[in-house]
């Protein structure tokens, strides 16, 4: 049997695995293990005396994956923003954030929900979180939200939605994830981030403004804040910006010149300015241990995806299923941007049975050389690129858009572990109410990755300044 065969059906395997409910890291090891076996076994003979030396090999070989590829300096990041967002939380700023939305943005149809999003949308900068953020904001918009007759289904959609948007604005665990996978530079790719971040977040707060003027007695505007309390409002919420600041400053210089440091030294300069604020606005020690507690499991379960699947790509490698699907791609009678599509849609799928981190760990080593072979190759230029940028461009570009997908998959059913995080926040919320919730952001995230994709520049303007 031709290792590609081995390949196909040790893969099925893995997603029968992660079907049947496995956790994907223990799925990808398992089936990492079993192919690794297979393919040396089989390269022996298949002789029975040579089976142990197979197994050998294969522990061998998986043995070194881990510890090579997760102490990679850029992985570091992951626990530094992670720990900025529980800090925040901590320190009250984020309930400073949500309150300064609120006196500025109400008085919109839909003025609380959509002060809801850009609240998000202001904590996803120092979060790279995801699950972190939709937990906080369902302890405070939730709340204010029915409190003023909104549905309570919609409210705790709005924020499941919202903590999507920790995903794409930097700093973000996913985009580092991807540039560790594909071997792209980090900063560019959070600088990437934002504007697309900040792009979602405006289409979320046109829908529910939308919703509001069509939808009689649907999310009523709050209105009686004074400019004298609008203004009072914004110091507290302050810290946020100086801490996005501060990183953007130490990691891309924007005045000229080489950068400070590097994104890694970035996270954690941010997470010690946060710390001092948390300080400062009198953090209790068991607060303190909480979110170093919060920051440890989230760490641990993100690097522990990270291995297994790591384990699952040697494999891979080994079986040559990414050149062969690479070819496959190439040789489709098809416009190149319409096999784009479709591999945004295969991932919206993946995502209805995947957890984010997993499903990109998981088929990028086969998708990304795909796509870039598509472009033309990663050393192309734009002038003789498909897709009209460079081989690193498009690189950036793809990576914002399977990274918003991934977003999409953190509220589609019936993974959505938003969705998952906001029921287990609120006792008086089951997991299908917050779905039926979401159902309508749906749409516009359907119509933010479509005007990515048709507008590339949206995602790569910011990053060709550096």
């Amino acid at each position: 049997m031709e290792p590609i065969d081995i390949g196909l059906i040790v893969s099925g395997g893995m997603l029968v695995l992660v079907v049947l409910g496995m956790r994907v890291a223990f799925a990808a090891a398992t089936a990492g293990m079993v192919g690794l076996i297979w393919i040396f076994w089989a390269k022996f003979g298949y002789e029975p005396d040579r089976f142990g030396k197979a197994v050998t090999v294969a522990v061998k070989t998986a043995g070194q994956v881990p510890h090579s590829k997760v102490a990679s300096q850029a992985l570091s990041l992951i626990p530094t923003f992670i720990l900025i967002g529980y800090l925040a939380y901590y320190a009250g700023l984020t309930k400073a954030l949500f309150e300064a939305a609120k006196k500025w943005l109400a008085w919109v149809p839909g003025g609380l929900a959509v002060s809801t999003v850009f609240a998000t949308a202001g904590f996803a900068a120092v979060s790279g979180a995801s699950v972190a953020t939709s937990a906080v904001f369902a302890r405070i918009a939730i709340p204010e939200m029915q409190a003023i007759g909104y549905d309570k289904r919609f409210a705790a959609g709005v924020v499941a939605a919202g903590g999507t948007l920790a995903s794409l604005i930097p700093p973000s665990a996913i985009l580092v994830i991807y540039a560790i996978i594909v071997e792209q530079d980090v900063g560019k790719l959070l600088l990437a981030g934002f504007i697309p971040g900040m792009f979602s977040a405006l289409i979320y707060g046109l829908l529910i403004i939308g919703m509001a003027l069509t939808i009689k007695g649907f999310g009523p505007a709050v209105s009686g804040f004074t400019w004298k309390e609008r203004f009072q409002s914004l110091p507290p919420a302050l810290p946020i910006v100086i801490v996005v600041m501060t990183i953007i400053f130490f990691v891309y210089n924007p005045f000229g010149g080489d950068a400070w440091g590097t994104p890694t030294e970035g996270g954690a300069i941010g997470a010690f300015v946060v710390f001092l604020m948390a300080l400062y606005q009198g953090m209790r020690w068991s607060e303190l241990k909480d979110a170093l507690l919060e920051t440890a499991k989230l760490s641990v379960m993100i690097f522990t995806i990270i291995w297994g699947v790591l384990v699952y790509v040697r494999f891979l490698g080994f079986a040559q299923l990414p050149n062969a699907f690479s070819d496959w791609i190439t040789s489709l009678d098809m416009a190149p941007m319409l096999i784009l599509i479709c591999i945004l849609l295969a991932y919206a799928v993946l995502g209805m049975f995947m957890d984010a981190i997993g499903m990109l760990l998981l088929t990028l080593p086969v998708v990304y050389p795909a796509v870039m072979a598509l472009n033309g190759g990663e050393a192309v230029s734009a002038a003789e690129s498909t897709f009209g940028m460079s081989g690193p461009m498009c690189a950036i570009w793809f990576g914002i858009l399977v990274v918003k997908m991934a977003e999409f998959c953190l509220i589609t059913p019936p993974i959505g572990l938003n969705c998952f995080v906001v029921a287990g926040v609120r006792d008086d919320l089951t997991v299908q109410d917050v779905f039926k919730g979401v159902t309508p952001f749906f749409l516009a995230d359907a119509a933010t990755i479509a005007l990515l994709v048709a507008f590339p520049m949206i995602v790569l303007w910011l990053p060709m300044q550096v």
